[in-house]
């Protein structure tokens, strides 16, 4: 199978319009987290983050921002619409120069493959994994393996 291509501005935002966003630099990686609090925040068996470098995310509009505390005891801020209640991102503190996009919010969501899962030691019974994805029974100690995988799927350019 050849390689993919991501073509930027990625364009994404809320249900119902109040909030948009871009990304113009390439994302950093794709993941699936089945953490009880990904769960929890997406009504479903686990939440998908993009990380993309901060510099190169922008938004329209005023989300609300909520703090919590992660799974590994990180905190979180977290940015959804407050008219629809759609979850856009999350920014972590320690590390300011990311935002983990919830990629269910691009406007095209066709090419969407995460390389990884975390805290796969929480998924849904019936969740099924690809035999090629990097598996985390909790949170990995470093995202290194899951920055290579994602790179490595996309022609350069």
């Amino acid at each position: 199978m050849g390689k993919q291509q991501i073509y930027l501005p990625l364009k994404g935002g809320c249900q119902c319009g109040e909030i948009t966003y871009e990304v113009t630099e390439m994302p950093i990686t794709l993941y699936a987290c089945h953490c009880t609090e990904c769960q929890k925040q997406s009504s479903s068996g686990y939440g998908m983050s993009m990380q993309v470098p901060k510099s190169g995310f922008t938004f329209k509009g005023t989300p609300k921002f909520w703090e919590r505390n992660s799974t590994s005891g990180r905190t979180v801020e977290c940015a959804f619409c407050p008219e629809c209640g759609s979850r856009l991102f999350h920014s972590p503190l320690r590390n300011n120069s990311v935002v983990n996009i919830k990629p269910g919010t691009l406007n095209d969501t066709s090419w969407l493959n995460p390389v990884g899962h975390l805290w796969v030691s929480r998924a849904q019974k019936g969740i099924l994994f690809s035999p090629e994805s990097l598996k985390y029974e909790h949170q990995p100690n470093t995202f290194k393996p899951l920055y290579e995988a994602w790179f490595s799927q996309f022609e350069e350019g």
